[in-house]
């Protein structure tokens, strides 16, 4: 399909939408996968449970290109859980592992524009006991799914440009880099440069076999090891990718 047309004034102008249909708000709904279940947060719920997983992480290491965090004790968490629980955009879902039953990372919609069919995923948040395994990719594939059937054109990943393993991480799910806003944010009294990524409805369906092709029974031997990596299956589908990823 060609990405443009060309008018009556030989001008390029982007291609004819037929058929427009608004993608429908996301619902406040749990989401259940194999290895895990997104449950929308609750700081009744879940936040002893987060709390802990989050402390694993001795020096906070996880919190530093968030906007907020770390939290010093269990009730400052609380309440930061508190003032977003009941947000439609962001949406915020616990992250949680099935073999446990505990909440072990938070993920959230946000900036959900029906108007022209955009939608983000971020606030990304997994703990090392969530972090490297099945249950974490299912996490990110199972919004990935709910985002596209509800009709949304566009699904973005969106990080700080000195996150490389927030980049690094994008590219494996199977997210295009587009480009990167300078001086976008400031974020804890800090400068944020901000990289933007994305996959399109058009490609949803040849990601989304990559993705079931890699959680697959079948692609996992008696000791859980991955016979093919997610990445080798989405890297062939990207459009382009972030040449920064390290420190030159």
């Amino acid at each position: 399909m060609n990405h443009f047309e060309i008018n009556e004034f030989g001008q390029p102008i982007g291609f004819l939408l037929n058929k427009v249909q608004k993608p429908n708000f996301p619902e406040k709904k749990g989401i259940i996968g194999k290895f895990c279940m997104l449950e929308p947060i609750s700081s009744e719920i879940h936040t002893d449970d987060l709390y802990k997983a989050n402390s694993i992480d001795k020096n906070g290491e996880c919190w530093t290109y968030l906007n907020y965090g770390p939290f010093d004790t269990i009730s400052e968490y609380k309440k930061w859980i508190t003032g977003i629980e009941n947000l439609t955009d962001p949406t915020f879902y616990a992250i949680i592992d099935k073999n446990t039953s505990k909440a072990v990372g938070v993920i959230s919609f946000l900036r959900i524009d029906t108007v022209n069919s955009s939608i983000e995923v971020g606030h990304l948040n997994f703990s090392n006991l969530l972090k490297k395994t099945k249950a974490a990719t299912e996490a990110l594939y199972l919004l990935l799914h709910y985002a596209f059937d509800l009709g949304f054109r566009r699904y973005e990943w969106k990080c700080n440009s000195l996150n490389f393993p927030s980049k690094i991480a994008a590219e494996r799910f199977g997210f295009s880099y587009e480009g990167t806003f300078r001086q976008h944010l400031i974020s804890k009294n800090r400068n944020r440069d901000t990289s933007w990524f994305s996959i399109l409805d058009s490609e949803w369906t040849k990601i989304k076999t990559a993705y079931e092709i890699y959680l697959s029974d079948s692609n996992f031997d008696q000791n859980g090891n991955q016979k093919v990596s997610l990445s080798s299956l989405t890297e062939p589908l990207l459009k382009q990718k972030d040449p920064f990823k390290s420190i030159p």
